[in-house]
């Protein structure tokens, strides 16, 4: 590959080649791979009785093979005069009939029409690199000349953008059929990685009005209809970008990186599965038989820290201790038969991802999480001005649960809200045996077959629970807080289980909830059994204007203010508030809505270190006391501020007291159930205050 030119200037120059054969001198250089790995193509569209006319053959092999299998009709034609005369000389005696001719591509003595075939192998990617690709449209033109009606341009092509947009636009412009076979990418000792492309553009009598453009993998695949050029061209880009992937995957191992691709239906373009690699680092103790394993994800469990998160997965792949563990999520509103039928599915690619060094014949294990591949339902499906596409979906959770996903397609590997399902027929009190019981794929309930209802009484979030545990610093549950109202302000509503959980559980609480999309609440109240009423209220706009309106309206305080809100700009790195919710000025005005023992939480979801310094910083000026607290397996941190000076110089001392004041919030919980379908709240005060930290300004 040393002699490949360094410049793509150099291809369209005849003095380059007059350099390059002389240095080259007897060995064949073979464009892009030999007549072994293309006959299959060139047979589908060559037939042996045809005129042939190759351009730029250079000292290429593959018209002599193609002679010794019975094409006697070809032309060959290159721009130096020292390949030709070599080439004719090499085939003077055994090849008397095949001809090797110094001619200009762009400008050639045939007559119109005298060919039915112009094979060109690497030509059209030398002379598009010209500025403007002039001499590759002058080759083209003259190629278009000199081929009969129904007569095929078969281009053996590396598919740079720039030139096959040459080659399409120019052809489709024309009104010649356009198709683009993908074979196999170069092989592993080949330094480059880059997939062979066949172009072939057949000449109509009278041009196509509509362009018809196709692509297929392989020589034999079936081809797929396109309608643009420019999805021609993304589907090139997909195929190269999974050629320089493989390569590198089958060269080299990186624990430190998890490359993933998707998987779409050859049909339909959908996607169907996403295949995550994840290598163990070096060192690790591996037995030696163990190189590589597929693992399975379970329907409706692709959002599990374990399957989603970067450090989920390199705990995956060491516990199950193979050199390379790639991780296969099934994509939703898909179907798949059993494990069997997946396995099937994914076996043909999988070997394309193996470590170096794997045994050809090594088999390779797909593990699973109990052998089954869970269970998923999309139970409806919309679009919001403000979110995008959404859908809600009931899963089987690996508990065996059943679980109700509100999921915004935007960041389908995010849940935005998740309920506990119970069927509305049971009683409250036999859940905890329904949770106990596995769910078959086969006996999955249909949300059309089977009345559920969401439990109220189950928070599924974790930093939730965390954020109904903040609320012991009010001192909800204990004697002196006995029959005294609480009033809470919630922006954001999700699927309405934090603020149902308030009302349902929490004595004397009224709650305000500020949501800004209307259709998450036409969804909340849909889906996820929201019910507002005059202890739950919902105002429809914008979070922080509310608060602003409220501050400066005065003469309503609440005791907690809770911002449970996701970031729409995914360029930030902090998903939850939106940075506009943590500027001291509004923090200030959270302050001010405060009542004198008021609280306020917030779910902060940040992964930039610098931006959650600054907001944390932001937050300590003006809350003078200031605990927090880590949601394990997440980002999420939950901090709880209090707006009245704490003593926490001891801060073993006074984070006892607050624990002890949870065991009355507890009490509170479970005694002032009002839920319909709970009759006490899932959650555990206890646990959650356990690891909360004092900040320190």
């Amino acid at each position: 590959m040393s002699l490949l030119p360094r410049t793509a200037e150099e291809f369209s120059s005849a003095e380059y080649w007059e350099k390059f054969f002389k240095k080259r001198g007897e060995k064949a250089f073979e464009w892009y791979g030999d007549y072994h790995k293309l006959c299959g193509v060139l047979h589908k569209y060559i037939k042996v009785q045809d005129k042939v006319l190759v351009v730029g053959c250079g000292s290429s092999e593959l018209s002599e093979q193609m002679y010794d299998v019975g094409y006697k009709h070809l032309t060959n034609i290159d721009i130096s005069e020292t390949v030709v005369t070599h080439m004719n000389q090499r085939n003077a005696e055994r090849r008397p009939g095949l001809t090797f001719q110094q001619v200009d591509a762009t400008r050639t003595p045939y007559e119109e029409a005298s060919y039915q075939v112009a094979l060109d192998k690497g030509t059209l990617d030398a002379m598009a690199s010209e500025e403007g690709g002039a001499l590759a449209r002058g080759m083209l033109a003259e190629v278009g000349r000199v081929l009969r009606v129904a007569g095929r341009y078969v281009c053996v092509t590396l598919a740079q953008e720039s030139v096959i947009r040459l080659a399409v636009e120019l052809f489709v412009q024309l009104g010649w059929a356009v198709r683009l076979h993908c074979l196999q990418g170069a092989a592993e000792e080949d330094s480059f990685a880059l997939p062979v492309f066949v172009l072939v553009c057949t000449k109509f009598r009278q041009p196509m009005a509509t362009p018809l453009l196709e692509m297929c993998l392989g020589e034999d695949g079936a081809p797929t209809r396109l309608a643009q050029v420019a999805e021609l061209l993304s589907a090139v880009r997909e195929h190269q970008a999974y050629s320089v992937l493989r390569k590198r995957l089958r060269t080299s191992t990186d624990a430190g990186s998890s490359p993933s691709l998707t998987l779409c239906h050859a049909h339909t373009g959908l996607p169907r599965y996403t295949l995550t690699v994840q290598d163990c680092p070096p060192g690790a103790k591996v037995p030696r038989s163990n190189h590589f394993a597929i693992f399975i994800v379970p329907q409706g469990s692709d959002t599990a820290w374990l399957y989603s998160a970067a450090e989920g997965r390199r705990q995956l792949a060491a516990s199950a201790n193979f050199r390379r563990l790639v991780v296969a999520a099934m994509h939703r509103n898909q179907e798949y038969e059993d494990m069997q039928a997946v396995q099937a599915e994914l076996s043909p690619m999988v070997m394309d991802l193996a470590p170096p060094g794997m045994p050809a014949n090594q088999q390779v294990p797909f593990l699973s999480v109990g052998g089954d591949l869970g269970w998923r339902e999309e139970v409806s499906r919309g679009v919001s001005e403000l979110s995008g596409e959404f859908c809600v979906e009931n899963v089987r959770g690996e508990d065996g649960a059943l679980y109700r996903r509100l999921v915004f397609l935007s960041n389908a590997a995010l849940v935005q809200s998740e309920s506990r399902l119970v069927s509305s027929n049971s009683a409250a009190s036999s859940h905890k045996k329904k949770n106990k019981k596995k769910v078959k794929p086969a006996a999955a309930p249909s949300a059309s077959s089977t009345c559920l209802s969401v439990d109220s009484g189950f928070l599924c979030c974790a930093h939730h629970e965390v954020m109904v545990a903040g609320l012991a610093m009010l001192g909800v549950g204990t004697p002196e807080a006995k029959g005294a109202p609480l009033s809470v302000l919630l922006v954001g509503l999700g699927g309405g289980g934090l603020p149902q959980f308030l009302r349902d559980f929490v004595p004397e609480v009224t709650v305000e909830v500020v949501e800004l999309d209307p259709v998450v609440l036409q969804v909340a109240k849909d889906w996820f059994g929201f019910r507002p009423d005059e202890r739950l209220t919902v105002t429809l706009g914008d979070g922080l204007e509310r608060i602003c309106a409220l501050e400066e309206k005065g003469g309503r305080l609440f005791d907690a203010v809770m911002f449970d809100v996701d970031n729409k700009d995914s360029s930030v790195g902090m998903s939850c508030p939106p940075a506009a919710f943590v500027e001291a000025s509004i923090l200030q005005k959270v302050s001010r809505l405060l009542s004198s023992r008021g609280v306020f939480i917030l779910n902060l979801v940040c992964r930039d270190s610098s931006l959650r310094t600054s907001v944390r910083e932001r937050v300590s000026a003006t809350f003078p006391t200031v605990l927090s607290r880590k949601v394990e397996g997440e980002v999420n941190e939950v901090l709880l501020c209090s707006r009245g000076a704490s003593d926490t110089s001891d801060a073993a001392r006074f984070l006892r007291s607050l624990r002890q004041a949870g065991g009355g919030l507890q009490g509170a919980l479970v005694s002032g159930s009002r839920s319909e379908t709970s009759r006490r709240p899932h959650i555990d005060i206890a646990e959650l205050l356990k690891d909360l930290k004092v900040e320190t300004s």
